[in-house]
């Protein structure tokens, strides 16, 4: 065989496997606002650590369920889940209580003028959630409430059984809790969950019970067996935070983001 032939060959052998990474996501997947251009480069970045996808598909969202987010902070998922909703759904932004303080007022400000600057976000609906402000949704409203690495915040701050209670009530009976957070080893001392960033697993379901809640499933998407949960500043030393600055940074982003849990409740 010459090397004209063998290249004829490998042409065909390798254009199935081309012709197949080529296919666009279907429109309305979750795979299509994953890809879809109301996400920043800067966000898109955090996908492998992060699997968007794979994470809301877990959870069993529709395009046409009525959706709380718990604390969008700068809006990583809100990128995704307000395409997603615009046509056929409903979304609430529960972002921090504005009344909480100056830091929480000018975070709500950055996340309204993130909202303000494209098409896919109008049809976002804001509300507010913090200590003693629960009303994220409309009682009995919502098909899923989602939030992502936040419980820790609501455990230190020490309303985290209040916060599980206020998404159980706004949800419809069988609405899904979708819950992602830093995990810490069970044979840590529950102290760390204090200052560290991360909550054990048992702690978080206890808390979701507690509120009436019922576990559903595990899933192991958002896990990182190279983070040992260990470090000087807590979970906060891994990217994308960095906050050791350039103090072994190279080691940090070698571990990348924080291993974490991913955890469906059913009202």
């Amino acid at each position: 065989m010459n090397y004209s032939t063998l290249a004829v060959v490998f042409l065909f052998a390798a254009a199935p496997v081309v012709a197949t990474s080529m296919v666009a996501p279907e429109p309305g997947s979750i795979a299509a606002a994953v890809a879809g251009p109301a996400r920043s480069q800067g966000t898109r970045v955090r996908d492998a650590y992060r699997h968007p996808a794979e994470t809301l598909n877990f959870f069993g969202i529709k395009p046409a369920m009525t959706v709380v987010e718990i604390w969008p902070s700068g809006g990583w998922y809100t990128e995704i889940l307000a395409p997603y909703l615009k046509e056929r759904g409903t979304f609430y932004a529960a972002a921090n209580d504005p009344a909480a303080g100056a830091g929480a007022a000018k975070a709500v400000d950055r996340f309204k003028a993130k909202l303000a600057g494209e098409p896919a976000f109008a049809g976002v609906k804001l509300t507010a959630f913090g200590k003693g402000a629960y009303a994220v949704a409309p009682a009995g409203s919502a098909d899923m409430v989602l939030t992502f690495r936040n419980v820790h915040n609501w455990y230190i701050a020490g309303f985290a059984p209040d916060a599980f209670k206020a998404f159980y009530a706004a949800l419809k009976p069988g609405g899904v809790l979708g819950i992602e957070e830093h995990r810490l080893p069970e044979d840590r001392p529950d102290a760390l969950q204090n200052s560290s960033g991360y909550m054990k697993t048992s702690t978080v379901i206890k808390l979701a019970q507690a509120a009436g809640f019922k576990l559903a499933a595990k899933s192991e998407v958002n896990a990182n067996a190279k983070d040992r949960a260990d470090y000087p500043q807590g979970v906060w030393t891994l990217p994308p935070t960095f906050a050791e600055g350039d103090k072994d940074r190279a080691k940090y982003a070698a571990i990348g983001e924080s291993d974490r849990m991913t955890l469906k409740f059913v009202k």
